[in-house]
C-alpha cells in the first residue's frame, strides 16, 4: 500500500464516491485504535473471549429446548436434551473461571451465536416436522458445535500459554464434550435422519 494511510486512500476514490463510504474509511483507524486500547495483552484477550463464551452458553440454554421440541427423531431429541444439561454445566464452569479471574461476567456479548441460533430457528420454521426438519436441525446444530469447538480450542490454547493450568484442563474438557456432541449428531444424521429424509423424498 506504499505506506499511505487509509484516509488518504479514501481521498483517491472515484469522483462522486459515497460520502458514507469515505466517512467509514476515515473512521476505521479510530475504531481500531480504541479496540487496541481496550485489549492490551493476551490475558485481556483471553478474558474477553471467555466472557463471550459465557454469553453464548447462556443463549444455548434457551435455544436447545426449542430445538429438542422441534425434533421428530427420538434419538435427536434426546441428544439435544443431554447437551442442554452439558451446556448448563459448561456455563457454570466458564462463570467460575471468570469469577476466579475477577472479571465482569457480562462485559462482552457474543453476536455470532445469536445469528447462528436465529438461522437455526428460521430453517426449522421453513420445514415441516419429520426427517427433513431433523436434517435441518442437525445441520444448524453442527454449525453451532463447530463454532464452539473453534472458540474452546482457542481458549484452551490461550490458557496453556498463560500458564493457567486449571483453566486449560477445564476448557480442554469442554472442548472434548463439544467434539463428542458433534460426533453424535453426525452418527444420528448418517444412521437415521438423512436416509429417512431421502426415502421420504423418493416416495414423493
Amino acid at each position: 500500500m506504499g505506506g499511505r494511510s487509509l484516509a488518504d486512500r479514501g481521498n483517491n476514490l472515484r469522483p462522486g464516491a459515497d460520502h458514507a463510504t469515505l466517512a467509514h474509511l476515515r473512521a476505521f483507524p479510530i475504531i481500531k485504535q480504541e479496540a487496541t486500547m481496550m485489549i492490551s495483552g493476551l490475558r485481556d484477550l483471553y478474558v474477553a473471549e471467555l466472557q463471550e463464551a459465557r454469553s453464548f452458553e447462556a443463549l444455548l440454554t434457551e435455544a436447545l429446548p426449542k430445538m429438542a421440541k422441534a425434533a421428530s427423531e427420538e434419538q435427536l431429541r434426546q441428544a439435544f436434551e443431554q447437551h442442554l444439561e452439558a451446556t448448563r454445566e459448561q456455563l457454570e464452569s466458564v462463570e467460575a473461571l471468570l469469577k476466579e479471574a475477577g472479571a465482569d461476567l457480562k462485559a462482552h456479548q457474543d453476536q455470532s451465536m445469536k445469528v447462528l441460533i436465529e438461522q437455526a430457528q428460521t430453517m426449522a420454521d421453513m420445514v415441516a416436522a419429520g426427517p427433513l426438519r431433523d436434517a435441518a436441525l442437525i445441520a444448524s446444530a453442527q454449525r453451532i458445535e463447530h463454532y464452539e469447538i473453534a472458540v474452546y480450542g482457542t481458549l484452551a490454547t490461550y490458557a496453556k500459554i498463560l500458564g493457567l493450568d486449571n483453566d486449560h484442563q477445564i476448557l480442554s474438557g469442554i472442548l472434548g464434550e463439544e467434539k463428542d456432541a458433534d460426533d453424535l449428531l453426525t452418527d444420528i444424521a448418517v444412521g437415521m435422519v438423512n436416509p429417512a429424509g431421502a426415502e421420504k423424498e423418493a416416495e414423493s
